[in-house]
């Protein structure tokens, strides 16, 4: 099957060619403003707004500092340059038809003094525009919650993982460590895991795969936007998508080098050089290593990471940004403690650090991405945003299969797995936004296209002849690791087959939001979505020849409409209630149809109220969800014909209902320069809801797998500034995770004895640092999980992994 994407292309690039059009020829007839803010050691000024007072518009610099006002009617005008804590500064400028007025400013501030204050001023949770909203709406304007885990708590909490840094934003957790080489998190009763295919993780606005976990260390941010956010990016989780932000190109000299030493034999140099090759072009260069070993036996970890970029201004109304990144990951791949009788009790009585999968296992990564970004201003009023990426995935990895059937003694059979993967996952966007008004009725629209291509290759083995799964490897009891003789031979695994699994997703969008007063604004838009999954080729690599797989192509496609209704009484309060959905494509056909089933279409109802305090310095938010799932895709109890019983678990009906319901509190304050601090509060009730007309047990009420109840997170840092103690710093964080189930759910109508539920119960880690800081120079140390507190990440019901205990970690950094 072809997809026809011409229509829709030529009608937005006509669209374009429109504005362009129009554009032009106001400016024959209009002049223009443009100029460069500088501190006062000459370095140029970023994020610096400007306002042309007469006409209420405003202008924001970029990274060279550099700012422009197009289609400017003739005549005097003032403006003014602002940036929270500092002097600003006014000049009145002369515009006349066809020409460009130039007007530059400099600060009183110098580049150090800016920096210090973008730290400590507007920078808490409603103050920091999320950048991949597409639609550059403020936070206050966005009836949806979100979260922001800025570089410097990057920092200070000495960051290495993202499971680290989500764990900062109110109800999203960290729930699975799969084999111990990639990550799942939670939030709203729905998860995402590694995998570009999974379709919820994003770096600068752009699908990627996470396996090997991705370098957090060097982000300059991490973004979260809980609930639906199918308006923008099509098939996303509902609970909560994940946007990593990496460090920019700037038009100054500078960058550091650091080391990082900590417990269990890891150390870890990073540097990160940044400056301008011309006057517009800039580049900055990050590259870290890591060697880490571990408090599990036997595992290690080895890692580079790499990640070049060029900023080039092509004049005061485009840029063009190219990044790379490329990132080695050998990981030891870890079960954990494992777990006992087929996955229905963890085995306690083992020590923390007992490692029970082969002593050759091996996971080998090598991830390679690319991405281009131009941006470009029509006008102040109109930009286009347009972004394509490629990022390839090669996974090579060998070890024991899962030890999901340990026996109620500890005995396991050990078998073997082998992979051999590539994902491929290719991205290109377009975005326009714009500003205009109808009347007296404002509107911030944004119109957007995407198109995502997924594609996996991996490749099945034999060992002697059998199918790998199938082949005996030796026998080891999980408890009594010295019962038996393990083997350490490495059997040689033979590659048979490779398939290819192409996946194609297209959509395009429209959102506006409407202004009908000060107070009172809607937010509405639509998108349609259409994926293809083609069917698998299968090649023999012996026989040298291709068959298609077993599943059938597939093309699914749904609508995903998002309207809101928005009060703000004043200037720092917004209040919101709205509606949007998102949807789940499902495998398996249709008892009723003998087709594919359709995708289930999941609604979300969502309401809250976002605050800000002291002139942008404190940030209080409050939001409750109500999300239901009305036709869940279940096993049905008979054939077409309701009578004969179905024994095929791909034949399914739209029978069942899943419901989550949940508040999240968040608080955020950069009090002064010297002082900030995060809290926030998630809870969560998502469970089965309704099963009516199926046959067997009983599981409404049941809660879903993998979903806290309860979640809770504080943190803080102070630095002094006065007396003996100046460049001291301390600080402390606190994170919960509530009692929750792991295993899989109960199944309507399962024949298993036993329940299929593994319950854990909840834990709290806190962390304490200090460090110290002399001119560029800086010192910072910490203790985590100061209590040792003992408590399990399970993936399933067999990948059982205790969570880390005490540890240090010091990083000396040196700033020039």
């Amino acid at each position: 099957m072809k997809f026809n994407f011409y229509p829709s292309k030529t009608s937005f690039i006509l669209l374009l060619l429109a504005f362009c059009f129009t554009s032009l020829q106001a400016q024959n007839t209009n002049g223009k403003i443009q100029g460069t803010v500088k501190t006062t050691d000459g370095k140029r000024a970023p994020a610096v707004t400007i306002t042309l007072t007469e006409l209420k518009r405003t202008a924001i610099t970029n990274e060279n500092g550099t700012y422009i006002f197009q289609n400017v009617k003739p005549g005097s005008y003032t403006l003014n340059v602002t940036f929270i804590g500092t002097s600003g500064a006014q000049k009145t400028v002369t515009v006349m038809a066809g020409k460009v007025s130039t007007k530059d400013f400099t600060l009183t501030e110098s580049a150090a003094q800016l920096e210090e204050v973008s730290i400590s001023s507007g920078k808490t949770l409603n103050s920091r525009p999320v950048t991949f909203n597409k639609s550059g709406l403020s936070t206050l304007d966005m009836p949806q919650s979100t979260g922001v885990v800025s570089s410097q708590v990057i920092q200070d909490q000495q960051i290495e993982r993202l499971g680290d840094a989500v764990r900062n934003v109110s109800g999203v957790s960290l729930t699975q460590t799969r084999g111990g080489v990639g990550e799942t998190f939670s939030a709203r009763g729905y998860s995402i895991g590694i995998g570009g295919g999974a379709g919820s993780i994003f770096k600068n606005g752009v699908l990627v795969n996470t396996a090997g976990f991705p370098e957090a260390s060097t982000l300059e941010s991490v973004e979260i936007l809980k609930g639906s956010s199918a308006l923008l990016y099509g098939n996303t989780s509902g609970g909560l998508i994940i946007n990593m932000v990496t460090k920019k190109p700037k038009f100054e000299n500078g960058g550091e080098v650091s080391m990082r030493i900590g417990s269990y034999n890891e150390y870890k140099p990073t540097i990160d050089v940044y400056g301008p090759i011309s006057q517009n072009l800039a580049y900055r260069a990050i590259a870290t290593y890591e060697n880490d070993g571990s408090y599990r036996d036997h595992v290690k970890t080895e890692r580079f990471y790499a990640n070049p970029s060029l900023l080039y201004n092509l004049g005061k109304s485009t840029t063009i940004l190219v990044e790379g990144d490329f990132l080695k990951s050998n990981l030891t791949p870890d079960w954990g403690v494992g777990s006992l009788n087929n996955g229905q009790a963890i085995p306690t009585q083992v020590s923390r650090s007992q490692f029970i999968n082969t002593s050759w296992a091996y996971s080998h990564m090598n991830q390679y991405t690319g991405s281009f970004t131009l941006n470009h201003n029509f006008s102040d009023n109109w930009k286009l945003n347009f972004i394509g990426s490629a990022q390839g995935t090669d996974i090579d990895s060998y070890g024991s299969t899962q030890p999901n059937t340990v026996a109620a003694n500890g005995d396991w059979n050990r078998t073997l797995a082998r992979a051999n993967t590539h994902e491929g996952d290719y991205t290109s966007q377009a975005n326009l936004t714009g500003n205009f008004k109808t009347g007296g009725i404002s509107h911030q629209v944004l119109f957007g296209t995407d198109v995502t291509k997924v594609n996996n290759v991996s490749y099945a083995y034999t060992i002697n002849g059998l199918a790998i799964g199938s082949y005996a490897y030796d026998k080891i009891n999980i408890i009594n690791l010295d019962q038996y003789a393990q083997r350490t031979d490495e059997p040689n695994a033979v590659a048979v087959t490779r398939t290819t699994a192409p996946v194609y997703r297209y959509g395009t969008y429209a959102q506006d939001l409407i202004s009908l007063t000060s107070k009172f604004k809607v937010l509405a838009g639509l998108r349609w979505t259409s994926q293809h999954t083609a069917q698998t080729s299968v090649d023999s690599l012996q026989k040298g020849k291709t068959i298609g797989g077993t599943a059938a192509t597939r093309n699914d496609a749904a609508f995903s409409p998002k309207v809101s209704l928005i009060y703000q009484p004043n200037t720092t309060t917004s209040i919101y209630a709205g509606y949007s959905n998102n949807f789940a494509v499902n495998s398996g056909t249709d008892v009723s149809t003998g087709q594919g089933l359709k995708p289930s279409v999941i609604d979300q109802y969502e309401a809250g109220i976002k605050n800000e305090f002291f002139n942008g310095k404190l940030s209080a938010n409050f939001g409750i969800y109500h999300i239901i799932n009305n036709n869940l895709a279940v096993v049905a109890p008979f054939r077409a014909d309701g009578v004969t019983p179905n024994t095929d678990n791909t034949v399914k009906t739209f029978s069942g209902q899943t419901t989550s319901d949940g508040l999240e509190v968040d608080l955020n304050g950069n009090l002064s320069k010297n002082f900030y601090f995060i809290a926030g509060y998630g809870y969560n009730f998502a469970r089965y809801t309704k099963t009516s007309g199926l046959k067997g047990s009983n599981i409404e009420g049941e809660q879903l797998v993998i979903n806290p109840r309860n979640t809770a997170n504080a943190s803080l840092f102070y630095t002094f500034t006065r007396s003996n103690l100046k460049g001291v710093k301390l600080g402390a964080s606190a994170f919960y995770t509530g009692s929750r189930l792991a295993g899989y759910n109960n199944t309507v109508g399962q024949t298993q004895a036993y329940s299929r539920l593994l319950p854990v119960g909840g834990f709290v880690t806190v962390n304490v640092s200090a460090g110290y800081t002399y001119k560029k120079v800086s010192l910072l140390a910490q203790l985590s999980n100061l209590t040792n507190t003992m408590n399990y990440l399970i993936h399933d019901n067999y990948s059982v992994t205790p969570i880390p205990p005490r540890q240090f970690l010091t990083t000396l950094a040196y700033k020039f």
